[in-house]
């Protein structure tokens, strides 16, 4: 309600009383969206930051702005020199109006959409626009018969009353609603609508209020009350309001993103841990090579040379027939080796898979667990929750930043960076000449691939789900990106090393643990 027409009506002659008689010595903006204006009388400075968003209008007045050296932009400089005669708001509109003892003007437009800022240097000379883009706003003219509307007549008196004052927005009805107002004959309404109104342009105090969810200023007791300020001083009330809006602002932001990171990543662990189980269970309940394999050797003497498969008793089975299939190029005696050696592949994703699954299904009961700790912090408090979130690796992410200052792929993963080498040439850059000694290093074993490096975070080790989605990085970007397994390579980077006369891309790795994944990029709808 600080942009409201009733607001901006007690706002602009306080605004006059303080300002008349001072220049405007800067016009900047350093943020999409911003108009800061800097005004003194010689002894006294005043700021007034304007910001101009199409998500909604704000106005602060900080008692001091230090400009930044860089990112900053002069603006309207024919507005420099300007002194200021008088400030008013426009009638049931939400446009404050600055005339300037030589005749020019600025008009700050605060719609909710498309908010603007109008200057003209004289009356004949051509409309300068903060947002060129609105193109209409250059036929607004400024008016010097700036006088309080007239209430309408009884006789005039619409179905709604609300409706004879386009200014009333929703906590006046609100605050309606608190006296009695939907089940009241039209007559009453039309008094309680009165009634308000003479409120409204007479307020007996600010309030900082808390409406369906929001944190208002208003006019009118409503809502659950904060903070009550003075009428006599708009201009105090503004600065104890805005700083209190933003940090609101800024922690419903956060909270809301940490909220919902939290349950992605809750949501993504757990579908990842039953698509394992799902895969144990099949493999549990299928007949395994081994089996088939023992099946092969122990009838042997029954299998024709070239034959395409063959008839058994399954003693596996209570010695049911079995068909197996035979590859006539090969013995049956070269079949049963791979079929034992893929036997010994299949217990090797067996341990893999019921070890992932049991992390997944950790992680997964992590962020729940954090959830519940995230909804028992205190309400509003935007340092405790920054300082929470930095505490379990939940800061915002970087990747997009990263991403413009690295050659590498760049993911972010429970605040641990993930670089990824684009070619060999790239991959001596990152193991050579970025990666830490600290720095976890991680390949595909035994093939040609990216070079995969996750950064220490001081004093803290690599979570198993992190490490697990950095291999499975390795094995993706490498030769082994279509096999259903790839063992995978990690150790500090200051186990690895190249020889003089390695050619581009080749390293010796001097000590290793290997993990076995399944090749996928986990970042891929984030990438």
């Amino acid at each position: 309600m600080h942009t409201n027409y009733y607001f901006l009506r007690q706002l602009a002659p306080a605004l006059t009383q303080q300002l008349t008689g001072y220049t405007v010595v800067a016009c900047f903006s350093q943020e999409k969206d911003e108009l800061v204006l800097g005004l003194t009388n010689g002894a006294e400075e005043f700021w007034l930051r304007v910001l101009l968003a199409a998500a909604g209008p704000l106005i602060t007045l900080p008692e001091s702005f230090h400009r930044a050296r860089q990112n900053s932009v002069d603006l309207l400089p024919e507005l420099l020199g300007q002194q200021v005669a008088e400030v008013a708001a426009w009638p049931n509109d939400r446009v404050l109006q600055f005339t300037f003892q030589s005749g020019a003007t600025l008009l700050l437009k605060l719609y909710s959409t498309r908010p603007n800022a109008i200057f003209r240097p004289t009356p004949e000379a051509p409309v300068q626009l903060f947002h060129q883009r609105y193109t209409a706003d250059a036929e607004l003219q400024p008016t010097s018969a700036l006088t309080a509307p007239t209430p309408p007549e009884a006789a005039d008196l619409p179905s709604n009353p609300l409706k004879a004052y386009p200014s009333l927005n929703d906590v006046v009805a609100a605050y309606l609603r608190t006296r009695g107002y939907d089940p009241a004959p039209l007559e009453h309404k039309w008094q309680l609508v009165q009634e308000v109104v003479q409120e409204l342009e007479n307020p007996a105090a600010f309030y900082v209020i808390r409406l369906d969810g929001r944190t208002r200023l208003s006019l009118l007791p409503v809502g659950e009350v904060e903070l009550t300020l003075p009428a006599t001083d708009p201009i105090g009330a503004l600065r104890r309001f805005v700083p209190l809006l933003l940090n609101r602002r800024a922690y419903e932001g956060e909270l809301r993103q940490v909220r919902q990171q939290l349950e992605k990543r809750a949501d993504e662990a757990a579908t990842s841990a039953q698509h394992v189980r799902l895969r144990l269970h099949a493999l549990e309940n299928t007949v395994g090579y081994r089996q088939t394999a023992d099946l092969i050797m122990a009838h042997l003497s029954q299998i024709p040379a070239g034959a395409k498969q063959v008839e058994v008793v399954d003693f596996y089975q209570d010695n049911q027939p079995r068909v197996i299939k035979l590859k006539p190029s090969e013995t049956p005696q070269r079949t049963a080796q791979n079929l034992y050696r893929k036997a010994k592949n299949q217990q090797l994703e067996t341990r893999e898979l019921s070890a992932r699954a049991e992390r997944r299904e950790t992680e997964a009961m992590w962020c729940l667990e954090r959830l519940e700790e995230l909804a028992a912090l205190p309400p509003g408090d935007l340092r405790t929750l920054r300082q929470w979130r930095k505490q379990h690796g939940l800061d915002p992410a970087t990747a997009a930043k990263a991403a413009q200052e690295l050659p590498f792929k760049v993911f972010e993963d429970s605040g641990f960076t993930i670089l990824v080498g684009r070619n060999a040439q790239n991959n001596d850059l990152l193991t050579q000449r970025y990666a830490h000694k600290d720095d976890l290093w991680l390949h595909a074993k035994d093939v040609t691939g990216s070079h995969v490096v996750i950064r220490q975070r001081p004093g803290q080790t690599v979570p198993a789900p992190v490490l697990e989605r950095a291999a499975q990085l390795a094995a993706w970007y490498s030769r082994r990106k279509n096999d259903s397994l790839c063992p995978v390579t990690y150790t500090p980077k200051k186990f690895v090393r190249k020889p003089k006369g390695a050619i581009t891309g080749q390293v010796v790795v001097e000590r290793e643990n290997v993990l076995l994944v399944v090749p996928a990029n986990p970042f891929e709808r984030a990438e």
